[in-house]
This record gives C-alpha cells, structure tokens and sequence, in this order.
C-alpha cells in the first residue's frame, strides 16, 4: 500500500494551491484534476435554485488579493496562501489606518504562527486571515487593501463517478470539495475517495458505487434535491473526511445506528486489531447529517481519523501536506477496501438440507479442507452457516455470533453453495 499511499499524497500536493470554495472556478479545476484519475459527470447548478430548504447562491471568484503598506510592500498576500482570504470575501479597494483595518483581520492568538480558515457565506463581509505574528509586526499607519473577487450569479458545481456493480442497488461515497488549502480537511477524503473508486473499477461489486464530489452541506443538499426520486436504490454510503491525519482511525455512525454499514464497520474495525474509535451519530460534522437527515434517513455513515475540530491543525494553515501522510491515507483505503468487501459478499442464505446436519464428508467438504492451517476454523464456519442460514440472517451475523472472521465464513458459504447446500 506504500506506493498508493505516495501516490494519494501526491494528489493532494497538486491541489492543496488551488482556491476551493463553495462554488466557483477553484473547485471546477480541483474536478479537472480529479478527472484525470476517474472519469467524472460533472454538474452546473444555476444560482437561485431551489433545493430543499436552500438556494443555490451567487458564484464567489477571486482573483488576487492583498493588504500592503506604503511602501507597496505586501504583508498579507493571497498568492502567497488562499486561507490568506475570509471565503466568500466582497470585493474592496480602498486604504484604510490598521486601526480600521483590524475588525476585518482573523488570528489565533493561541497559535501565532498559524494562519485561521474563515468564512462568510452567506453574509456580505470582506476580511483577511494572517499569523497573529504577522498582525503583531504591522506598525500603525496606512494600509492599501485589495481584494480583486466576483459574487455574480453562475452555478454550484459538484460532480459523480459510478462504479457499476451486478445490481443497480448503490452504495454512495462522499466527499466535499470547498475548502481551500486544507490537507487533511478535505483534500486527503479527497484522494482516498479517488483511489477508492479505482480499486473497485478493476473488480466486479455487487454493488454500484457512487462516488459524490460536492461542496460541503450545500452540495449534498443540492445532490439530494436533485436525486430524491431514486433514493429507493441508495442502501449504504460513506462519507470520507479528515482521512490523512495522524490519529487513530473514527467511524460516526449513521443516525439509524444498526445500518448494515454500521455494522460491517464496527466489526471490521474491531477484527483488524486497528486502534479505533465507534462514535454515536449527531446531527453535527460534515455531510452524513445530510443523508441522514429523518426525511431520507439513509444508512450514511462517516470515516475519518481524528474527527473535525478534533485536532489543533483543523481549520488552519498547519493543516498542510506535511501533516497528513502516505501511510495514514493507505490505511484509511485499506480499511474502506475491507469494508466494501464484506458489504459486497453479505449474503441471506437458505439451507437446503435443514433436517440435521448434511454429511459433509461425502460431498468432499471435510477433504478440501485437508492441509489447511485452519481447518477446525473452517469446519467451524461451514457448521454456522448452515445453521445459521435460514433466510433470516447474513453472513455477517454468522460472523458476529459466531466470533469466526468474516471471510473464513464467506469462504464456507461459498464452498456450501457450490455443494449444493444452500441457496441465496
């Protein structure tokens, strides 16, 4: 998984510079290059359409951005980094004493040499973000201040790729694409949710994958609006977030909390021996509350490693390249990989010989087990499935009730159906 690993930090290297937001022509080009690793339907929502309780809003562009003094000298430069800008910032060109200056200037006091990520929506305001060092070293005196931005009607723009699976029945994966230069927070969901969507293209799901690039709220919002006839045909889904960091890996769970996704999670995450965390669903975090929201109630749950707001980097210009890594994002994948995979093969089953236990050994059952290293293990399985599978429950429950691992048992249903002895 090492050179996956590299692979995915290269990817949110290359667009860690870009301007993402909301709307607008940063999150196009960050789709743009997403598009060179998966093929991408990309949507363009007008400003002003209803979805749901929301609007599409005007489309913010920037262009350049700067605070400098009378020498021309830029103390604040958004070419330098795009955190530099509150998102959304109105256009202004004025000059202004630092006095005045400071109510549109964002720091953290408690963390001086990092620069803060802000926004303002959904209210016209205008305002920089800067190291509180930076703010600390500005003497008193005149400042030219610029900000080169467009609020215009335009689109919302989010995008899909599909997986296609043996059924039309899906799974969605999602993850947001408006933050700007932030690398664990949204840029490493990001790359996991691409390499992922590549690793079942070369397989055969059961499943149809859909994969969701969309701003965050909004844009799962708007992806709803306009899906909400076809929401009979979602039966699982992800939302990737905060993938790269450090931490131990933490999986939200959907509002329904016994989802099939909730279960296949937990049990993956506790049979990998992985240091974890299982955390109850709130109606707080990133785009799961969308989808799990009481009027669609999907069975959505969230993937991350240290959860938002759950680390000092969050939100800030420490949340660079450096701090997410190879390793942590190959094994956020790998764990996505074990996930779908048990979702994939998840199967009711309905013993054909309920009548005690079928003789095994005739049908060559107890032979083909011969020189295994677990062979009283997959005896074990092959007994619990076929007790087990009377219509009622999966081989997932085997697998919990059984305490065997999910894909010896997977393994002895196979073997078990191909002798005839049970049926889907």
């Amino acid at each position: 998984m090492t050179a996956v690993g590299e692979e995915m930090h290269a990817l949110v290297e290359r667009l860690y510079p870009l301007c993402r937001s909301i709307t607008g022509d940063g999150v196009r080009a960050t789709l743009d290059i997403v598009g060179e690793y998966v093929p991408l339907q990309v949507h363009e929502v007008p400003t002003g359409t209803q979805v749901l309780d929301w609007t599409v809003p005007q489309e913010w562009n920037i262009r350049d951005a700067y605070i400098a003094d009378t020498t021309g000298r830029r103390v604040v430069d958004f070419a330098a980094s795009s955190l530099h800008v509150l998102g959304y910032s109105v256009p202004v060109s004025a000059s202004m004493p630092l006095a005045e200056l400071r109510a549109h200037l964002h720091t953290l006091p408690d963390h001086p040499s990092w620069v803060p990520y802000r926004t303002s929506y959904y209210k016209p305001e205008w305002g920089f973000c800067l190291a509180q060092e930076t703010l600390d070293a500005l003497p008193e005196g005149e400042y030219e201040v610029r900000i080169d931005s467009t609020l215009a009607d335009g689109h919302l723009t989010y995008a899909e790729h599909v997986v296609p699976g043996q059924v039309a029945d899906e799974v969605i994966v999602s993850c947001h694409v408006c933050h700007p230069s932030l690398a664990n927070d949204n840029l490493a969901g990001i790359a996991v949710a691409t390499f992922l969507a590549r690793a079942l293209a070369r397989e055969t799901p059961y499943y149809t994958y859909r994969f969701i690039y969309a701003p965050g709220t909004i844009g799962a919002i708007t992806w709803l609006a306009r899906n909400a006839e076809r929401m009979e045909r979602v039966k699982h889904g992800l939302v990737l977030a905060c993938a790269g960091d450090p931490g131990q890996l933490t999986y939200k769970q959907s509002r329904r909390g016994d989802a099939e996704i909730d279960r296949v999670l937990r049990h993956v995450l506790a049979a990998s021996e992985r240091p974890h965390r299982v955390d109850e669903f709130t109606p707080y975090g990133y785009d799961e509350r969308q989808y799990c929201s009481p009027g669609f109630n999907l069975g959505v749950g969230s993937l991350s490693r240290t959860p938002y707001a759950g680390y000092p980097e969050y939100h800030t210009s420490a949340d660079n390249p450096d701090f997410v890594s190879p390793e942590a994002m190959a094994d956020t994948l790998a764990v996505c990989r074990e996930a779908f995979a048990v979702l994939d093969r998840n199967r009711r089953y309905l013993n054909l010989s309920p009548y005690g236990e079928p003789q095994l050994g005739r049908r060559g059952l107890y032979d083909a087990l011969g020189g295994r290293s677990d062979t009283k293990q997959a005896q074990m399985a092959m007994l619990w499935v076929l007790n087990l599978s009377d219509g009622e429950h999966s081989l997932l429950d085997v697998a919990e009730r059984s305490g065997l691992p999910f894909d010896t048992v997977a393994g002895a249903a196979g073997a078990l159906h191909e002798a005839g002895l049970i049926k889907t």
